[in-house]
C-alpha cells in the first residue's frame, strides 16, 4: 500500500497547480491535480495513501474547511497547507487539525520537499499501524470461545485454580486451553500475552 502514495494538490490557481504538478513529477512523485475542494471531496476515497498539498483561499469550501471535514470522514491523509495569505490565526487552525506543515507562497522548494517526506513517513506509520491492529484482530478471531475466556481471565491475573473454579472447568483443561490460546497468538509468556492484549 505504501508504494503507491501520490500527492495530491488542491489549488484553484490553474499555473500553481501546473508549477507543482510539473516540479513533483520531476522528482518521480505521483501526482492528482483537483481545483477546488468540491471537486477534491467528490472523488475521494478512503484508501487513498500519500499526502494533500491544499491551499487556503479558494471559492467554495476553503483549505481548513476540506481539512477538518477529511479528519471528521476519518481520513488520516496527512495535510501541508500552502498559502499566500497566511496569518498566525490561519496557521494555528491548521496545526489544531494536524497539518504537517503550513508552507507560505512562493513555495521554498526544499522545505516543501521536506514537509512531502514528513507527510509520507506520517501516512506509512499509519498504514502499519492499521494493518498491525486488523492482525491482531485476526489473531483474537481465531480462538474458540472458551480460549477467549481463559485468555481474559489470564490477562486480568486469575490463576489456573481461580480460573477452572469461575468456568467450572479442571484446572488441567484451564491448561489446555491456555497452551492452544498462547500458541494461536504466538506469545511465549503470561507477561507477553499482556502486552499483546494491551496493544
Amino acid at each position: 500500500m505504501t508504494d503507491n502514495l501520490t500527492i495530491f494538490i488542491v489549488d484553484d490557481d490553474a499555473s500553481v497547480r501546473d508549477a507543482l504538478g510539473l516540479l513533483l513529477a520531476v522528482h518521480d512523485f505521483r501526482v492528482a491535480l483537483f481545483a477546488d475542494a468540491d471537486t477534491f471531496l467528490e472523488a475521494f476515497k478512503p484508501s487513498w495513501c500519500g499526502c494533500l498539498l491544499l491551499d487556503i483561499r479558494m471559492p467554495g469550501m476553503d483549505g481548513l474547511s476540506l481539512q477538518k471535514k477529511l479528519l471528521a470522514l476519518g481520513s488520516d491523509l496527512p495535510v501541508v497547507i500552502m498559502t499566500g495569505h497566511g496569518d498566525v490565526d490561519s496557521a494555528r487552525e491548521a496545526f489544531r487539525s494536524l497539518a504537517v506543515d503550513f508552507l507560505e507562497k512562493p513555495l521554498d522548494e526544499s522545505r516543501l520537499l521536506a514537509a512531502i517526506q514528513e507527510a509520507f513517513a506520517r501516512q506509512r506509520k499509519s498504514v502499519d499501524t492499521a494493518m498491525s491492529r486488523d492482525q491482531v484482530q485476526r489473531l483474537l478471531d481465531g480462538l474458540t470461545h472458551r480460549e477467549r475466556e481463559v485468555m481474559e481471565r489470564v490477562v486480568a491475573g486469575r490463576h489456573n485454580r481461580e480460573i477452572a473454579v469461575e468456568l467450572a472447568i479442571s484446572p488441567r483443561t484451564v491448561e489446555v486451553h491456555k497452551a492452544r490460546m498462547m500458541d494461536k497468538l504466538g506469545v511465549g509468556s503470561v507477561a507477553e500475552l499482556v502486552r499483546f492484549c494491551l496493544g
